[in-house]
């Protein structure tokens, strides 16, 4: 007898842009937001207190940019101090500009609403775990840019058991809508748990690579940033980066 083949999860992942493109001319706030500096709205209050120029000249809401002009970010007062925070965003919480009914990641975190810091890079909102705040512009390309292959990890759960193969081509790379992911690095928690170390960010790249392996997402903590890692941080609570940690973590990003 012929065996029945075993069927497969259906495979429902859209294709989507990776990165918005930069279109020019465009907002002021929208090129601060895709450029790391902050939220749309952060964007906003920066422009308010007289702090972004735009070829010298102080910049104004409602001000667009072309890809030739150059854009200025002041700090604020002469030594300002830099700072930076571990925070464990918590589900439902949003690190872009937020929509109706959206809790944005500031209001999460009011006690470091005038300090002016922002988070760098994104967790979507149905993740949860570590996201790094900061006032320091500096390191929003040199942790993000994909040339840079920083370490990222998370631990997943997923809906169903995981195949035999699952770690074999999770490693390996997994075609994501006609992408190849990097080799990644996959431990095997349980029947439906694993972590794994990305060094790269592409949009909802961990939960797109299990729906390229026949399974689904339950679950999604990032647990560590290159040395910075999440701990025993409860869900909403953040602490500072400070002392070797902080050496290190600036160490690494070569600054």
């Amino acid at each position: 007898m012929k065996k029945t083949p075993s069927k497969k999860l259906p495979i429902k992942v859209q294709a989507k842009q990776e990165h918005e493109v930069l279109v020019y001319p465009m907002r002021i706030n929208k090129y601060l937001a895709l450029k790391g500096h902050s939220t749309r709205r952060g964007a906003d209050e920066l422009i308010d207190k007289h702090r972004v120029l735009i070829n010298g000249r102080i910049a104004v809401l409602g001000d667009k940019v072309n890809e030739t002009d150059k854009v200025e970010v002041k700090s604020g007062k002469k030594g300002t101090e830099r700072l930076y925070f571990a925070y464990n965003k918590p589900r439902g919480v949003i690190t872009h500009s937020p929509g109706e009914s959206e809790t944005d990641i500031r209001e999460s975190v009011p006690e470091l609403a005038d300090k002016g810091v922002f988070p760098i890079g994104r967790l979507d909102k149905d993740s949860h775990g570590l996201i790094i705040l900061t006032n320091d512009g500096r390191i929003t390309d040199r942790l993000l840019n994909p040339a840079a292959e920083h370490d990222k990890e998370y631990t997943v759960k997923t809906k169903y058991p995981m195949r035999d193969s699952f770690r074999t081509h999770m490693e390996a790379g997994v075609d994501i809508e006609g992408y190849v992911t990097k080799p990644a690095k996959v431990k095997i928690l349980g029947e439906k748990s694993f972590s794994i170390t990305l060094t790269e960010g592409k949009k909802h790249q961990v939960r797109r690579m299990v729906v390229a392996m026949h399974n689904e997402v339950e679950d999604l903590k990032r647990s560590r940033v290159l040395n910075i890692k999440l701990g025993k941080l409860h869900a909403g609570a953040f602490r500072p980066i400070e002392g070797e940690e902080l050496k290190e973590f600036l160490q690494l990003l070569g600054l």
